[in-house]
């Protein structure tokens, strides 16, 4: 059992960590209503900009002159799955889930026979994804110094993976994130960015957003106007997971440090408990010893 100063220490440590874990958890608060201002903020932009590539998507007929980007390579033996998570842990299961959902679809490739690599943005995906596919990660991108998304992030990573499905033999990208719903719930997310999927099934959505479509005449064509906004568009949908994937990394930590905190406070009571009740112990026995020299005497 352990001492009264060992339960004296152990209850002044914990009190210490109760304290850094409420702390963290109100910079987490602080922090997750301005990340989740931007992520809601980004979804109609990048909606709509979905929607507007799908559909100068349907108008264009496949060929030789059709932009790789919407067109594909012709083929589909190798994937590329872009996948975002946090730098930091504290987090609770936050890059987990989603490095567990990449796996997922990695494995389902897999036995369809199809070639799977891994493009990494965050550090915390790394040493699962390079304990289970060694050879599989062709790329890092660097966020630890990333205090926020930007859209220069963005546009620096979307450069970098259709300069890789250009010229390095990639037939499909997909990107893994953490799609922000709310404090407790982060829901991994899959989406396919190259090549653009034409014709994909918000088309019903978009028409209910913003009713029948219009007779459009495009100026330039729309090879020329889709050479311009495809790259544009990965970027989009790379700035829109990055910060959807801040808002949940930050309401998931706050609900893990908010657990942390009550967990401390149980801990605290049970030692307290446990000490005040081996004090009492101590203190009747001293008493038994006196008095029982007393009645010696």
């Amino acid at each position: 059992m352990a001492s009264l100063k060992a339960l004296k220490l152990r209850i002044g440590s914990v009190k210490s960590t109760q304290k850094i874990t409420k702390a963290m958890k109100m910079v987490a608060a602080a922090k997750l209503r301005r990340a989740q201002q931007s992520a809601e903020a980004g979804r109609p932009y990048s909606s709509r900009m979905t929607d507007v590539v799908q559909s100068l998507a349907s108008r264009v007929t496949a060929g030789p002159q059709a932009p790789k980007l919407l067109a594909g390579t012709g083929k589909d033996d190798t994937h590329l799955i872009v996948l975002a998570t946090a730098d930091r842990g504290l987090a609770g299961a936050f890059s987990s889930n989603v490095v567990r959902a990449a796996r997922r679809k990695a494995e389902e490739l897999t036995a369809q026979g199809r070639t799977v690599l891994f493009y990494i943005v965050g550090r915390k995906g790394r040493p699962v994804i390079q304990r289970f596919y060694p050879k599989g990660i062709i790329a890092q991108y660097d966020t630890s110094e990333m205090k926020a998304p930007t859209y220069a992030n963005a546009q620096a990573i979307a450069k970098d993976l259709v300069d890789r499905y250009m010229t390095d033999g990639i037939d499909v990208v997909h990107l893994a994130y953490a799609n922000f719903r709310s404090t407790l719930v982060q829901e991994p997310t899959i989406d396919q960015i190259i090549p653009v999927q034409a014709g994909a099934a918000n088309d019903t959505e978009a028409t209910a957003r913003s009713g029948p479509p219009a007779a459009v005449e495009y100026e330039p064509d729309e090879e020329e106007i889709l050479a311009d906004l495809l790259p544009r568009n990965i970027a989009i949908q790379i700035y829109r997971a990055l910060l959807e994937n801040q808002a949940g990394f930050y309401g998931s930590q706050m609900t893990a440090m908010d657990n942390a905190t009550r967990n401390a406070g149980d801990m605290i009571n049970r030692l307290s408990i446990q000490y005040n009740r081996q004090r009492q112990a101590a203190i009747t026995t001293e008493l038994v010893e006196i008095i029982s020299g007393a009645e010696a005497l």
